[in-house]
């Protein structure tokens, strides 16, 4: 999803619920913001339980896929900055959200980047500016980089998967407004230009993706297995479940989901 200041507009020219949205998640508290992104509520006198918002449509289609490329490398490591003693280049802090298309924010998705370096080349023996993190409770991530670098046939661009638990995997490039060779590489697209700003001698920018993943109470549930593992149960780092006859480790603190089961969640679950 392209974002630009107009993306916070709804098609009426007002802002849209997920720029609202946006607002909430840095204004309340996570434990507000963990209950659901219902913005637009009925305040029943009676007290009873409010409804959340039905599905809303900002416009905004599933953030498009891209080809993966050559230059890909599985096992990254776990980090949020990319920058190593030394390294060259202008500085680069992306920050965004992971939404659904219920424009909910996502926690707990797989976002793996990588990226050339100043000089354009990757680096395909070991991990130099590569690197793997999660979305937090919020949706939100935040990757501190550098700018890359040129090379032949290609303009300026960072390279990312992004997986939902137990979902299918978005592949695809993030691009940079006003560079020279947008206009001919065959695979740059619009709708992927981050939003980039100066800051000093660094640069800022932004971008959410907006995954192909409905969102709404009438979702379907998995057929339950047998095992320890069970939906809302809250668990920490270091936990253990059994599922289907097999043992799992718990990667990361999280409230068990439909759909979030330790086969389907490599995100949340390493098998023992």
């Amino acid at each position: 999803m392209q974002e630009e200041q107009e993306s916070e507009q709804s098609p009426g020219g007002g802002i849209s619920r997920k720029g609202l949205l946006k607002v909430a998640l840095a204004a309340v508290p996570l434990s507000a913001a963990l209950g659901g992104a219902a913005l637009a509520r009925d305040a029943a006198p009676s007290e009873r339980p409010l409804v959340p918002t039905p599905m809303c449509d900002d416009g905004d289609d599933p953030t498009p896929p891209q080809m993966e490329g050559p230059y890909f490398k599985p096992n990254s490591p776990r980090r949020t900055s990319l920058l190593e003693p030394g390294a060259q280049g202008v500085r680069l802090t992306l920050t965004g959200y992971v939404f659904g298309l219920g424009c909910q924010p996502v926690s707990g998705v797989l976002l793996d980047f990588w990226q050339a370096d100043v000089n354009g080349a990757y680096d395909n023996r070991g991990f130099r500016y590569r690197g793997h993190q999660f979305t937090d409770s919020r949706g939100a991530f935040r990757l501190e980089t550098i700018v890359p670098g040129l090379y032949p046939g290609r303009t300026r661009h960072l390279h990312v998967k992004a997986q939902a638990p137990g979902r299918p995997v978005l592949t695809t490039q993030l691009y940079f407004p006003n560079e020279p060779r947008n206009a001919t590489d065959q695979l740059f697209n619009p709708a992927l230009l981050m939003d980039v700003r100066q800051v000093g001698s660094a640069r800022e920018a932004s971008f959410d993706f907006v995954l192909n993943l409905r969102q709404g109470p009438g979702e379907p549930s998995p057929t339950p297995t047998g095992g320890t593992w069970a939906v809302g149960t809250a668990y920490r780092v270091g936990d253990r479940v059994t599922y289907s006859g097999a043992t799992y480790e718990c990667l990361q603190a999280h409230t068990a989901q439909p759909g979030w089961e330790p086969p389907s969640a490599p995100a949340l679950w390493r098998r023992r």
